[in-house]
């Protein structure tokens, strides 16, 4: 077994993996013991793999109140795509050395090294949803485009009205392809003169190539490859923010300002992917620990990482790209028909619109859906989904543990005949088969601060 594949456990310990070889064999009512009260990285060989049980479902069965380590449990959809963290190519982002005092479980994602978790995924997951909770998310890509006519130019790429995008309002639109997928999801912010993009970290060359082969001369995309960006998401965040950003908490839902912060200008966002209220914070590189550490001597913030993010946005149901989205993706198949501005309905006037209107006409052939599991164990990405006759009518997209209800959830895309709430359908989990039931999303209400 290598360190890559078992990279979705957790980072690898050499120390446990030592003492596993040193200690004397254990007994059957051992094994069974540790498999109940430890939730630590082990290996697995495919012969043992069938019959032990998935670790959600011992997370479920293990008492809170024991105080047992959850560090071990990692959303696997979140790491799809990511590489051991030895591999010399990985870039690291402006607070790495930060994120490793603070103890942080690195691994790599999109290319760079990230921070997975720091208290346990569960723990942060939980205190996001309760207090607020720090992300670095500086991987993710910045860019500005200027000149006269640029939200023009830019709607011949995107769904979203952004003619109509008013100074200091931000939206999210998507990044479409001549046949009718989804290029990419991205944010567009109106900040006075430019537009700011923001794009996904594994996504940001493709997306800047694509928008760029798209413009006219006198309209220029730059990257800003000098700024970080920061996240605070959760209940108190706009408590913890306005105490060194006084006038954040004016901000609404999907508001954007420049305003000073930490001795620079951020461009600060009310905005987020976690369902919760929060902010997301564009300064300058060199001031990125600043503020970071700013953020984090507030007693009500926890730092949390890219497990924390993934179980948050997929309790509020928002889509991933490369799990959820991709360029086979049509907008209406997968909800986010509300990304086309009203005026954009008329016309059609983007990449892919004439199928993408077909769809919103007719019907898309099948539609994203939230998935309840009937057990402990969660569903993973790839699973095919049958109907009550046995046929194959989907597949998981996204699926892991849900800390806020103690249960797994999944998204999946199901034959639009299959999507009413409350049908039943079946995966194969580890050779059995195993329940679901189709659910409206999100499962955890937005808490925006509309």
């Amino acid at each position: 077994v290598t360190r890559e594949s078992v990279i979705w456990l957790g980072t690898w310990d050499h120390s446990y993996h030592r003492r596993r070889r040193n200690r004397p064999p254990e007994t059957l009512r051992q094994k069974d013991r540790r498999a109940e009260g430890s939730l630590e990285s082990r290996r697995h060989s495919p012969h043992r793999r069938s019959k032990e049980r998935s670790r959600a479902a011992r997370i479920s069965q293990v008492p809170r109140q024991r105080g047992v380590s959850l560090d071990g449990f990692v959303p696997v959809c979140c790491l799809r795509g990511s590489t051991a963290l030895t591999d010399p190519k990985l870039l690291t982002v402006p607070l790495d050395s930060l994120h490793r005092r603070l103890g942080a479980k690195l691994v790599g994602f999109a290319g760079y090294a990230m921070p997975l978790q720091y208290s346990g995924i569960i723990d942060e997951h939980l205190h996001c949803r309760h207090h607020a909770a720090f992300f670095d998310v500086s991987h993710m890509g910045q860019a500005a485009l200027t000149g006269p006519g640029g939200a023009a130019a830019l709607e011949r790429v995107v769904t979203g009205d952004i003619n109509g995008l008013k100074p200091g309002r931000q939206r999210y639109t998507l990044l479409m392809s001549d046949q009718g997928g989804i290029v990419d999801d991205l944010m567009v912010a109106n900040i006075a003169t430019s537009l700011l993009l923001i794009f996904n970290a594994s996504r940001k060359l493709d997306d800047l190539a694509h928008i760029r082969a798209h413009l006219p001369s006198n309209i220029s995309l730059l990257p800003l490859l000098d700024r970080a960006l920061l996240a605070l998401q959760g209940p108190e965040s706009e408590a913890v923010l306005s105490s060194i950003a006084p006038g954040s908490e004016s901000l609404r839902f999907l508001d954007t300002s420049v305003m000073p912060l930490c001795g620079t200008e951020a461009v600060i966002s009310r905005s987020g992917y976690t369902g919760e209220d929060g902010f997301e914070i564009s300064i300058p590189t060199e001031y990125a620990e600043v503020v970071a550490s700013a953020l984090l001597a507030d007693r009500r913030v926890k730092p949390a990482g890219l497990g924390a993010r993934d179980s948050l946005r997929l309790e509020a149901g928002l889509p991933l790209y490369g799990n959820d989205l991709d360029e086979s993706t049509n907008p209406i198949e997968a909800g986010l028909a509300f990304t086309i501005g009203k005026r954009r309905k008329e016309t059609w006037d983007f990449l892919g619109g004439t199928a993408v209107r077909h769809a919103y006409d007719t019907g898309p052939r099948q539609r994203l859906v939230g998935l309840r599991v009937d057990g402990p164990a969660p569903v993973r990405s790839g699973a095919e989904l049958r109907d009550s006759e046995g046929a194959v009518v989907g597949r998981v997209t996204s699926g892991t543990f849900a800390p806020s209800l103690n249960a797994p959830i999944a998204l999946g895309y199901i034959r639009h005949d299959r999507t009413e709430d409350g049908t039943l359908l079946e995966a194969t989990l580890r050779g059995r088969a195993v329940a679901l039931h189709v659910v409206p999303l999100p499962f955890v209400p937005h808490r925006y601060a509309r």
